[in-house]
């Protein structure tokens, strides 16, 4: 893989990238979810059901995120957004905050933000890495006292800013997806409008996803493996 001073680089990254700094993939084996059911955690129904529980389980993830760092496909994608500018755009599936501590800036976590919380009336997110774990530590809004939320997409929720997702996506001539599984929708689909469009398609990762057939180009092989080597082969704005 290799860029000109003229493209344009969208990245889509999945749970891989995050997996391979050891954090557990989004679902595990036999329909967990880090041991709890799907409907259990991660849907409004769940919410409504047992908020306790729900901040249990997403304090649990924070913790598990604290305890890990950037790994080496972190870095490099922050490499190339250092040498792209604002040519780069990341978007992620991931929640948990590893782009952001490898350095990277131009990003958006469409799934929503791991050590972010939101009022469930005032709907504004904020900066949170407390844990909740007991019925009387539970977050209220401090404006108008209901309940706070974690500030993630659920099963049966929209992704954060699709428009602007779509609109960057548009002004691509370079798509590169990492570590993605290639079934969680609308994310599996970018590789289809982007083929629509004529930008080319790149995709990294240990195995093929679900939609290999849309790439132009699969590299089989860990993020960590894979990214390095392209992040010092990227000619920035500028250079022959």
């Amino acid at each position: 893989m290799r860029l000109t001073p003229h493209d344009r680089l969208f990245v889509l990254t999945g749970a891989g990238i995050s997996a391979e700094s050891g954090l557990a993939t989004f679902r595990g084996s036999g329909g967990l979810w880090n041991g709890y059911r799907v409907e259990e955690v991660a849907t409004p129904e769940a919410w409504q059901a047992d908020p306790l529980l729900v901040w249990r389980f997403y304090s649990m993830r924070r913790r598990d995120a604290l305890a890990v760092v950037p790994n080496a496909a972190h870095m490099a994608l922050a490499h190339i957004e250092q040498e792209l500018g604002d040519r780069f755009y990341l978007c992620t599936q991931n929640v948990d905050d590893l782009h952001e501590r490898a350095s990277s800036c131009r990003i958006h976590h469409m799934h929503g933000s791991l050590f972010q919380s939101r009022c469930i009336r005032c709907n504004l997110p904020f900066a949170d890495h407390s844990l909740y774990e007991t019925a009387a530590t539970l977050p209220k809004c401090k404006a108008c006292g209901l309940p706070v939320r974690p500030h993630i997409v659920w099963f049966g929720e929209i992704p954060l800013d699709m428009d602007a997702i779509y609109s960057e996506l548009d002004r691509a001539t370079v798509l590169l997806v990492v570590g993605t599984s290639g079934s969680v929708y609308p994310a599996a689909g970018f590789v289809h409008i982007a083929r629509q469009r004529g930008i080319r398609t790149i995709y990294i990762g240990p195995e093929e996803p679900l939609n290999a057939e849309a790439f132009d180009e699969v590299i089989l092989g860990t993020a960590t493996e894979a990214l390095p080597p392209i992040s010092t082969r990227i000619i920035p704005t500028g250079r022959p």
